[in-house]
């Protein structure tokens, strides 16, 4: 097997000829008849008993051929791309065979290649960097999450429900004495959580267990069900179980209790505080790198051929699907829940990976005009931060990761790296910033 020649045909474009050698494709042959045998129907011969020459006098002789051919075409066309020193971007197309038989196989196929693109600029890209904080409100909220989940919940049957009791409850409702759709139900309801209809928490206080009353409300204005917007409602209700949220005191026992390394209300305080400003450090960061790679898919020149586009979009459906299928939800009832036209789904997806494929290119780019190295020390510490993010052995990282592609994602990350360090950083505060979000969401809309 063999490349024979090898000529650009457009920018992007190269035409390969390649050849397997008689002797190979015979061998080839030999293994396909071997295998398909005992399928095979030769009058005057038990089934598997034929001899090759019989079935190929009966049926033709290229009876193997396609079969031979298609046994030996990945190997034959890797190797073709590779001795043509060809970085294909797509599976080869325009294929001809222009000879099959005993003296082998010629054919010629056309082979899309990755592009050479320009980045007309990586240094000093501008970018906003919001500058975080962490207020003393955000750490006793936090503090409060932490009461709540380590709360003692105790039934209760000796009083009425009241607010911050989570009863469990029966309900029927109606609108001008018609029941509707969704309208009955059983549900563990916290009072005060304000998860039901305006009204109706506060007036299921102050009842008993077994207690059969009614609720009015008035469903608001903005009501998702438009046919129940503005209307008056009654729902009779009754309370089957009441259960009592305790929450532990704020002092130093608490504090040990819910941290390993508090020993004091103050230093959990001041550990939360850290940890909340780490978090929003790292956030501020990601979206500071992400409005800098934005900034670089706009530097980009050159012609990208549309199948690395159309395959990038296809990869994110394909893993937007599958995260949302562990939800158990499949994607066309998720657009359906969430109202959006399967067209401008896809149309998204290419416009994202468009971005994804500039920013990818771009950043090879970088890497090779930087002399950027990656060392085998940083594979394996790559691989070992694999292992340990998904609890697996490194031996069974790298069966699933190629060497290659961690190679090629740590070239991207260091020439990521030489971006950020030549960027123009555009401070901005957490208000200004959620100021703007608020302003693009209204734009939105």
């Amino acid at each position: 097997m063999s490349l024979k020649s090898c000529k650009k045909l457009d920018t992007n474009t190269y035409e390969i000829e390649v050849s397997i050698s008689g002797e190979d494709f015979a061998a080839a042959i030999n293994k396909v008849y071997i295998k398909q045998k005992n399928r095979i129907t030769v009058p005057g011969f038990r089934k598997g008993k034929a001899p090759k020459h019989m079935i190929e006098t009966m049926y033709g002789k290229g009876v193997f051929y396609d079969d031979a051919l298609e046994m030996l075409y990945p190997e034959t066309v890797d190797a073709a791309i590779k001795e043509a020193e060809l970085e294909a971007v797509d599976t080869p197309h325009e294929v001809k065979i222009n000879e099959i038989g005993e003296n082998g196989v010629e054919m010629t196929m056309q082979i899309t290649v990755k592009p050479d693109v320009t980045v007309k600029q990586y240094k000093g890209l501008e970018a906003e960097k919001r500058e975080v904080s962490v207020s003393a409100e955000e750490v006793d909220a936090e503090i409060n999450r932490l009461r709540e989940r380590n709360a003692v919940i105790t039934d209760i049957d000796d009083r009425p429900a009241q607010m911050g009791d989570t009863v469990a409850i029966d309900y029927d409702g109606s609108v001008d004495g018609v029941s509707f759709e969704g309208g009955k139900g059983s549900h563990d309801l916290e009072l005060g959580s304000n998860s039901f209809i305006p009204g109706f928490e506060e007036q299921v206080a102050g009842h008993s267990i077994d207690e059969t009353f009614d609720v009015n409300v008035t469903f608001p204005e903005e009501y998702h069900a438009t046919e129940l917007a503005g209307k008056a409602a009654v729902f009779q209700c009754v309370i089957h179980g009441i259960k009592e949220k305790t929450l532990p005191e704020l002092d130093d026992e608490f504090a040990k209790d819910v941290s390993e390394d508090a020993d004091t209300l103050d230093e959990l305080k001041k550990s939360i505080e850290a940890d909340l400003l780490k978090d929003k450090q790292g956030r501020a960061d990601a979206d500071f790198e992400q409005a800098l790679l934005v900034s670089l898919a706009d530097q980009v020149e050159g012609e990208i051929p549309d199948c690395m586009f159309e395959q990038k979009a296809e990869e994110n459906k394909e893993n937007f699907s599958r995260r949302i299928g562990q939800q158990g939800i499949d994607l066309d009832k998720y657009l359906m829940y969430m109202g959006i036209e399967k067209e401008r789904f896809e149309s998204d997806m290419y416009e994202q990976a468009i971005q994804q494929v500039k920013v990818r290119l771009a950043l090879e780019k970088i890497a090779q005009s930087e002399g950027i190295e990656v060392s085998d020390e940083d594979v394996q510490a790559e691989y070992d931060k694999l292992a340990g993010m998904y609890g697996v052995s490194v031996d069974a990282v790298k069966g699933f990761f190629a060497e290659s592609s961690i190679r090629n994602d740590i070239e991207c990350e260091k020439a990521i790296n030489v971006i950020k360090e030549n960027a123009v950083v555009k401070a901005t505060s957490e208000d200004e910033a959620q100021a703007e979000d608020g302003e693009t969401a209204a734009d939105a809309e």
